[in-house]
C-alpha cells in the first residue's frame, strides 16, 4: 500500500468530519464568544487532547472492545447524552443573562472552565472513537509500521487543533463578539437547542 496516500486520505476525511457541524463546534463557538480568545484556544486544545485519546484507542483496540461488550459502548454513549442535554440546560437557562464585561480574573477562570467542559464533551463521545477506526481500519493498512501510527495522530491533532482555533479566533474578535452581546438571547438559545436535539438523538439512536 501506499503510506502516502493512505495518509493524504485520512487527513481529508478526518479533516471534513473535524469541520462539520457539530457539538464541538457549537460549544467552542460560545466559548469563544463569551470568554474570550484565550478560552476559545484553550477549548480547542482540549478538543485536540479529546480527539487524541480516542485515536489513540481506536489505534490500539478499544473499539474491539466496545465491539465484544456492547454494554460498556452503551454506558458511554448515555453519560456522552445526558452531559450534552446538561450543557444545553445550561445555555437555556442563561440565554437571558447579560453578556459579562471583561475582568481578568474572572477570564482566568472562565478559561480553564471551558477547556474542561470541552474535554469532558470530546471524551463522553465514544461515536468519535467509532469513526476513526472506522476511517483507520478503511485507509490504513492492517498492520502499520509504528511511524505511521505517530504519524496518524499528529494528523489528528494538526486537524483538530487548526479548525477549532480558527472557529475560536474568528469568534473572539471583537465584532463578533459585540454582534453576540446583541443576540445573545436568541443565539444561545439556538445553540442551547442544537446540543439538546444532539444529547436526545444520541441518547435514543
Amino acid at each position: 500500500m501506499d503510506y502516502a496516500a493512505a495518509l493524504l486520505g485520512l487527513a481529508v476525511v478526518h479533516l471534513l468530519a473535524v469541520a462539520s457541524p457539530g457539538p464541538s463546534t457549537v460549544l467552542v463557538i460560545q466559548t469563544a464568544a463569551v470568554s474570550g480568545r484565550r478560552a476559545g484556544l484553550l477549548a480547542a486544545f482540549a478538543m485536540m487532547l479529546g480527539a487524541l485519546a480516542w485515536a489513540a484507542a481506536a489505534l490500539y483496540g478499544l473499539q474491539i472492545l466496545f465491539a465484544r461488550f456492547e454494554w460498556l459502548y452503551l454506558v458511554f454513549r448515555i453519560v456522552g447524552a445526558i452531559y450534552l442535554l446538561y450543557l444545553a440546560c445550561m445555555l437555556l437557562r442563561h440565554a437571558g443573562a447579560a453578556l459579562p464585561e471583561p475582568d481578568p480574573s474572572v477570564v482566568r477562570a472562565g478559561a480553564w472552565q471551558g477547556f474542561l467542559r470541552a474535554l469532558l464533551l470530546q471524551l463522553s463521545n465514544p461515536k468519535v472513537m467509532v469513526f476513526m477506526g472506522s476511517i483507520f481500519v478503511s485507509l490504513l493498512p492492517a498492520q502499520p509500521p509504528a511511524w505511521m501510527d505517530a504519524t496518524v495522530l499528529a494528523i489528528v491533532a494538526f486537524n483538530e487543533f487548526t479548525w477549532f482555533a480558527l472557529l475560536a479566533l474568528l469568534f473572539s474578535g471583537d465584532a463578533v463578539r459585540a454582534f453576540y452581546r446583541r443576540t445573545k438571547r436568541w443565539l444561545d438559545r439556538i445553540m442551547g437547542g442544537v446540543l439538546g436535539l444532539l444529547g436526545a438523538r444520541l441518547l435514543v439512536a
